[in-house]
């Protein structure tokens, strides 16, 4: 039977790197984007290196959670999933809103991945044993750690905003994996470390992201950061690919695999109960999962 494989965000960059690692590894990838031209090239690179069936594209708008429900029904009706890779994931510079009125540095790194894999649950049991994999970032070190609103007290700053909706995920992951346990669907995080990617040259350059304490030592950090751990997007791309194929993960779950492709310890904040409570709760009330069943064979 057909092993099939999603990575949102996987027409370039670590998505891409993705997507190709799992083709190679016999899967047959889906990738979502919202760039029809750069999906068409995806699909070409990934069909080169493709062990099975052949590799598809298609387009979403994962700001949007109606094109999330979309997305997630049309994936469904394919049949069963053995792995979804949570890929997306933006920053920005200026605080924006989606289209359903939500701050999209939330909702794009937060609720994006949390409703699609709500939704594709069905699936994924169906498709066990099967796996789910949410990217994280070592930008949750210097997130906010409030969930009672969507947005945090206080300025807009990209990095930190940006940090918080990825603890939220983080937080969400953790939790998602206890409550699977035992049910053939593992889950797990990634952690890319830094990668030489469109955000690292592009929004991140920028001090304005960070709160007036730390701009004037930015510079500085970001170098460091960037000398220590960025590499091209295959090696970003590793822990991801890791935490979907690995045979000696069969049978783990919640586990976060770090950029060197081992298991690294949670970060404190993602595990505590309060932050867990709160997450789920803005989740569930910003983005509730459908209650309709999903069709499909």
């Amino acid at each position: 039977m057909e092993q099939r494989a999603v990575v949102t965000a996987g027409t370039g960059g670590i998505g891409l790197e993705t997507a190709l690692g799992l083709a190679a590894h016999g899967f047959a990838v889906t990738v979502v984007g919202r760039d029809a031209e750069r999906g068409a090239h995806a699909v070409q690179r990934i069909a080169a290196v493709a062990n099975a069936g052949e590799p598809r594209f298609v387009a979403a708008d994962l700001a949007s959670l109606g094109e999330v429900r979309a997305l997630a029904a049309r994936l469904a009706a394919e049949g069963p999933l053995q792995v979804l890779v949570n890929n997306v994931g933006a920053m920005f510079a200026q605080r924006q809103q989606t289209i359903d009125g939500i701050e999209a540095s939330f909702a794009v790194n937060h609720l994006s991945p949390y409703l699609l894999t709500e939704l594709l649950l069905d699936r994924l049991r169906t498709g066990a044993p099967s796996r789910i994999v949410n990217v994280s970032s070592g930008a949750i070190k210097v997130a906010k750690r409030t969930f009672d609103t969507v947005e945090p007290p206080g300025g807009y700053y990209g990095f930190h905003w940006y940090g918080r909706a990825k603890l939220a995920n983080l937080a969400y992951t953790l939790d998602l994996a206890e409550r699977l346990r035992g049910s053939g669907i593992t889950v797990f995080a990634a952690d890319p470390g830094g990668a030489a990617t469109d955000m690292t040259n592009g929004t991140m350059t920028s001090p304005r992201i960070v709160s007036p304490p730390l701009r004037l030592l930015w510079p500085l950090v970001r170098r460091t950061f960037e000398r220590s751990t960025a590499g091209p997007a295959s090696a970003a791309a590793k822990p991801s690919i890791v935490a979907a194929t690995d045979p000696a993960l069969d049978g783990q779950t919640g586990l976060i695999i770090g950029p060197r492709t081992h298991p690294v310890p949670a970060f404190r904040a993602s595990t505590d109960p309060r932050t867990v409570s709160a997450v789920l709760k803005l989740s569930r009330k910003l983005a509730p999962p459908s209650r309709r069943p999903l069709t499909g064979h």
